[in-house]
Order: C-alpha cells, then structure tokens, then sequence
C-alpha cells in the first residue's frame, strides 16, 4: 500500500522544495576560535627573565669567566703596582659586581638587579671617596665573597673530589680579598675580621635554611653535627679571645714561639679557624651532600674559611706573601683534618678494611647519586 503526496513519516525531516540551494543553519557555523593560535605562539619574556634564562648557558658562564679574570688582572696591576691609579678600585668593582651577580644567579635571586646594585654601590664608593664607604664597600666584598666560595661548590662522590670543591671555594674567596683590598679600607683588624665572619655565617646559614628545608630537614644526625660544628665555633672564637685579653704571659709565649718557628722556617703559620673548622667542614658537607642534604648545614660553617680567606689582606702588619702562604697552609691541614673525618664517617657508616672494605667503598660512592643542579645553574 503506496503513501499518500504530501505525508512523511514522523521523525524524518522535511522535504524540501526542488531547486533550493540547502545550507547550514546559523548555529551550525562555527566562528574560528583565538585559543589555538594563543597556545601555539612563543609566549613573550620579558628582558630580565630572557636574561637569567642566557645566564645558564656555557656563554654566559665564559663572559661572566672573563669579566673575573679582568677585574682580578687588574687588581694584580694595581699591587705591583703597574698602571693608572684607579685600576685597583674598578677591579674591585668588577670583581664584587661580577660576584653579586654570580650568588644572586646561583641562589635563585635576581641577578641583573644585584649585580649593577653592586656595582653602583662600588663605583659611589670611590668617587665619593669618604673613608667609611670604601670600609663598608670591602667588608660587603669580602661577605659576599665568602658566601659565593661555599654556594659555587657541587656535590663531592669521593674525597679528591670534596678537595677539588675546597680549593675552588679559597679561589674564589682569595680574589675576593684582592677586591676587598682595593677599595683601600681604613679598618681595625679584628673588629673587620669579626664583621666579615659574621655576615659571611649569617648569610651562609641563610641560604643553607632554604636549601635543608628548614630545621627539619636536619635530621637526628644533621642536629649531632651543626651542634657539634657550632660547639667547635664557639670554642675557637672564645678561646682565641680569651687567649688575647687574659692570657697568662708563659701560655702566650710560648704559643708565640710556635708561631715565631712556623714564621722563621715555613714562611707563615696556617690560621685556625680555617684549618681547624672551615676546611674541614667544606671538604666533608660537599661529600655528604652527594648522600643527604644535611650537608649543606655542615657546608655552611665553609664560610669560617672562605671569610678567613677573603679578609686575610687587610691586616697591614702581615706582608702579602705571608697572607697567601698561611692560606695555602690552612688550606693543606684542612684538607688532611677533613680526610681523617671523612674516612671516620665512612667507618662509622659501615665501611670496613681489606678488599671487601675496598669493594663496599665502590658501591657505597655508586649509590652516592643525590641530584643537585649543575655548578652554573640555581639551587632554588
């Protein structure tokens, strides 16, 4: 039975005329949509993110490479002496500016700012030449070059690697006391040692609290060992105060005569806090942060010798070859007190002698794989 002209079945649409040109109803056409072409574009940077972004390639760590080396060829010039007069203060401008930008980079900070802060600051110093800006411009270098000798270490698998970050962080603090010496400070010995120290500590452990996690990040082992590192603090500050003020005269003396063979035979006498505490403690916080990140909170007493590094030109009464030997001997009994600790945690730890001490020595420094950035790039 055929259909009758003109019905449909129900749910099929309508016929349409012959002859009409069939098109989309409006809601059907979609407008063309902004998003995709917003997601694939390059989004913009602004210039100091473009920068801080160039400051981690090997570029940039060349560039800012040189700059150091010119700013310290400079302050070499300017001891000999060879050269203008204003060399050794736009060294020390370089230098410290160079550093500035250098920590501000390695800590997660803003380093365009601080760098030219620093240099501006520097350059102020010496035109207004005024006695107590050229103090406080050589007390800010020799900090923050303290400082950046502990931040610009990495992770240390092996000794001779902890002694390689050791060496480098003096490096970088002895150019810094070449910059500190070239704004030509008016200054009473201990009291700019003990500025110097204090800020270079304070702005270490300030650091290091970000990069630990807070104190409870240390741990039951990491509170053994930055109490134990801050008991030996104290006893070398004190002592060698209470050895200055209160000394009986044989004690004195014959700590003098000590210090008298170590000058007339060696050349110098290596100084304590740097031997003793600094050393030790850089050379075992990089091995330690290979394993646990509470070695960042022993690296932080590093800076007992990178500020004893840096502030070791201001003393006029010592002459420069001096200076730099009782650095190098520092440095050398150091490495040796840091040796004999490290082998002793390492013992402690469960390393054992013979070969199977040997092989378990192997695994121990394969499994020693905590991942840290690269040397160039930020912590934070």
């Amino acid at each position: 039975m055929s259909r009758a002209p003109g019905r449909r079945r129900a749910g099929t649409p309508p016929t349409p005329p012959s002859g009409t040109v069939l098109t989309a109803p409006p809601a059907a056409v979609e407008e063309p949509s902004a998003e995709p072409a917003a997601a694939g574009a390059r989004p913009r940077r602004s210039w100091e993110d473009r920068l801080s972004r160039f400051g981690e390639t090997r570029t940039a760590a060349v560039l800012w490479t040189l700059v150091v080396l010119v700013g310290t060829a400079a302050l070499v010039c300017a001891m000999v002496p060879a050269g203008p007069d204003w060399l050794g203060g736009a060294g020390s401008v370089t230098v410290v500016a160079a550093y500035s930008w250098g920590l501000a980079a390695r800590t997660g900070g803003r380093p365009v700012v601080f760098g030219v802060l620093a240099a501006v600051l520097g350059a102020a110093a010496l035109v207004l030449d005024d006695d107590s800006l050229r103090t406080g411009a050589a007390v800010t270098t020799a900090a923050v070059a303290a400082v950046f000798g502990v931040m610009a270490t990495v992770p240390a698998v092996t000794y001779w690697r902890a002694a390689r970050e050791c060496v480098l962080a003096v490096t970088i603090s002895a150019i810094g006391a070449l910059a500190t010496l070239g704004f030509e400070p008016v200054v009473t010995v201990t009291r700019f040692e003990y500025a110097t120290f204090g800020l270079a500590l304070a702005g270490a452990f300030a650091v290091v609290y970000r990069l630990g996690a807070g104190l409870h990040g240390l741990g039951r082992r990491g509170v053994v060992i930055v109490v134990v590192g801050g008991l030996l603090l104290a006893a070398t500050l004190l002592y060698a105060e209470m050895l200055r003020r209160y000394g009986t005269p044989e004690l004195v003396s014959s700590l003098l005569d000590v210090v008298g063979w170590s000058r007339d035979h060696l050349g110098a006498f290596p100084r304590p806090i740097e031997s003793v505490l600094g050393v030790p403690a850089l050379a075992y916080g990089c091995h330690m942060r290979a394993r646990r990140r509470q070695g960042w909170w022993i690296c932080a007493f590093g800076a007992a010798a990178t500020s004893a590094v840096a502030n070791s030109l201001a003393n006029p009464a010592i002459t420069r070859t001096e200076s730099a030997l009782s650095v190098v001997y520092g440095l050398l009994v150091g490495l040796v007190i840091g040796f004999l600790v490290i082998r002793l945690d390492l013992l402690l730890t469960g390393e054992t002698r013979g070969s199977r001490g040997r092989r378990s020595r192997a695994a121990e420094q394969a499994s020693a794989l905590r991942p840290e950035p690269a040397r160039g790039r930020a912590l934070l």
